[in-house]
């Protein structure tokens, strides 16, 4: 019954990985879209939180925030200042210097490599050498996504380096959930509440072209920003943390920018050069590779050691 029990859960967790990408993938090009015709990184940022309250607030005031509590003031603070608000500025103000295809190779590259690392180090999560092998494969076919737009200029380099600090604070997050066995609604509410205290501030200080944006635009951002990447893609991304730990969970990131190519290729009419369609081959044996990798050190550690009784 046990083993039946993980396996569901593990099939739901890999459902919640492949509905987090795909959001993902709409958030980013959608956000791509608005940043290059209306709105600016603050709007954006208005609209993911302020959206995401929508869905959280209630939730949060019918619990009487009794879970937040729970979680503690520091801790809830450390995981909004990792995750939330400062999270997605940092991400667009490395837009403002590095072209979009970086943050969509360089982001889950670092994610994947510091949630590796940071496992390794935190929890002494043993590592099997395929899944070495597939997560170096995994950050070498980022890289070599990367390399067709790749201008080698100072500012760039700036940008791309604002996207691996926004990788490391977000492998951080999915460290600290675990480590604090932080409940994913309680740990993604407390993100997003604590993310809209500054908003007013940051409204009326930064610029602003929110009024220059249709109504649609403004509504359907609300949604693809806030509701879902917000509150849907974060709630999803913790919940995996749970039931499979931060290591195996970033796995499921370098299908965002695979699954990126294919909506903008739908939507933006960006189609991918035969490096990028030769990095995502990498990217996807990678994964698979560290998917086996994984099975077999679960089977190592539920097998009884030699000579046990």
């Amino acid at each position: 019954m046990a083993n039946e029990r993980d396996a569901g859960s593990t099939t739901l967790a890999i459902i919640a990985g492949l509905t987090m990408i795909g959001i993902y993938a709409i958030q980013f090009v959608a956000a791509r879209f608005s940043l290059r015709e209306h709105l600016t990184a603050t709007d954006l940022a208005v609209l993911r939180f302020g959206g995401a309250a929508v869905v959280f607030l209630p939730i949060a005031w019918r619990g009487g925030f009794a879970g937040m509590r729970a979680l503690g003031g520091r801790r809830a603070l450390a995981l909004a200042a990792l995750a939330g608000l400062p999270y997605p500025l940092i991400i667009n103000w490395g837009l403002t210097y590095a072209p979009a295809a970086h943050a969509a190779a360089l982001c889950p590259a670092s994610i994947v490599f510091f949630s590796f690392l940071l496992s390794r180090i935190v929890f002494y999560d043993g590592a099997s050498r395929q899944r070495t092998i597939g997560v170096l494969a995994i950050i070498a076919g980022l890289f070599l996504f990367l390399a067709p737009a790749r201008e080698g200029t100072g500012s760039v380099l700036f940008g791309d380096m604002l996207f691996i600090g926004s990788g490391l604070m977000f492998s951080t997050y999915a460290v600290l959930v675990r480590r604090w066995h932080a409940d994913p609604v309680t740990a993604t509410a407390a993100v997003v509440l604590l993310s809209c205290l500054p908003l007013p501030v940051l409204y009326l200080l930064a610029p602003s072209q929110i009024h220059a944006a249709a109504v649609g635009e403004i509504i359907g951002q609300i949604v693809i920003q806030g509701i879902l990447a917000g509150a849907a893609a974060m709630f999803l991304y913790t919940y995996i943390v749970r039931q499979l730990g931060p290591q195996a969970a970033s796995l499921f990131l370098p299908g965002i920018p695979i699954a990126t190519v294919l909506v903008g290729m739908a939507v933006l009419g960006e189609t991918p050069m035969t490096i990028q369609v030769a990095a995502i081959a990498i990217m996807a044996a990678g994964m698979g590779l560290s998917a086996i990798g994984g099975r077999i050190a679960s089977r190592r550690l539920s097998e009884p050691a030699p000579g046990g009784s």
